[in-house]
Formats: structure tokens, sequence, C-alpha cells
């Protein structure tokens, strides 16, 4: 087979395997149409990890972290994160959060101050609904 392209280090026509594990994180705990935004993500808050309940800072526009105590607008939550992103160099443009779903809570991260009773109360006026429907135990 002289002159063959190789991708890889495979003839193109051999057929290929690949080895890959999904392990779902169990965030999303339902089938209610999840809304999809991108927002900014205010710098300084370390690594975000997905699921985080977020507030937007109504000075800056801003998304960060819900407190149930903050004054500056991010106590109502308002998004949950959608990926891990981090935020240790300064703000995050463009970072995926959803605005309506049903979501585990006990797969989600809370803010300072929230409780599931609590934030669930709170963010079911976003079409924010959290269920404890499964848990978010790692299932190996």
């Amino acid at each position: 087979m002289s002159g063959s392209t190789t991708v890889n280090g495979i003839w193109p026509q051999t057929p290929a395997a690949f080895d890959a594990t999904y392990q779902p994180d169990q965030l999303i705990a339902g089938v209610y149409p999840r809304v999809t935004e991108n927002v900014t993500l205010a710098g300084a808050q370390g690594v975000l990890a997905r699921g985080t309940v977020l507030g937007v800072v109504t000075a800056t526009g801003k998304y960060i972290v819900s407190a149930s105590a903050a004054t500056d607008g991010s106590q109502t939550p308002i998004a949950v994160l959608a990926d891990t992103y981090d935020t240790t160099a300064g703000d995050v443009a463009g970072a995926g959060c959803y605005f309506s779903g049903e979501f585990n809570q006990n797969a989600v991260t809370m803010g300072t101050g929230w409780t599931a009773a609590t934030l669930a109360a709170a963010l079911r006026p976003a079409n924010i609904y959290l269920k404890n429907a499964v848990t978010a135990a790692d299932p190996t």
C-alpha cells in the first residue's frame, strides 16, 4: 500500500475502535426544557464547577456565585452553570448557563447561606426546578 495516506498511523479503510467511558454527572434531572445563554462571569472567583448556581450583580451585569445574604443583586439565583470555568485570571466571557430546566439538587453547587429547600424555592420563579429524584454519587 505504498503511497496511501494514513490517519493517526491507521490506513483510512481500516475500521477503528475508540475506548471512551461516559460518566454522567447527574446534573440534569428531568425533561423540562433547558434554555441556555452565554454570560460573563466575574473574575477572581476561582474555578466554578458545572452546576454552580449563579446570580447577577446589578451594577456590572456579571454573574457570580449566588449567596443568600448578598445585597448586590446576586442574592437572587437566576442561572445554573453549564460547564466548569476558571475565573482566576479575570472575567470569563461566553460562559454557558442554563436559565431553565430540572436539576438534581444533590449535584448543584450552592453558595453560602442556601439550603436545598430555600434554593429550590428561590429558583422556581425562574423556571429552574431542583429535584431530589437521583443521587449524585459516583456510580462506580
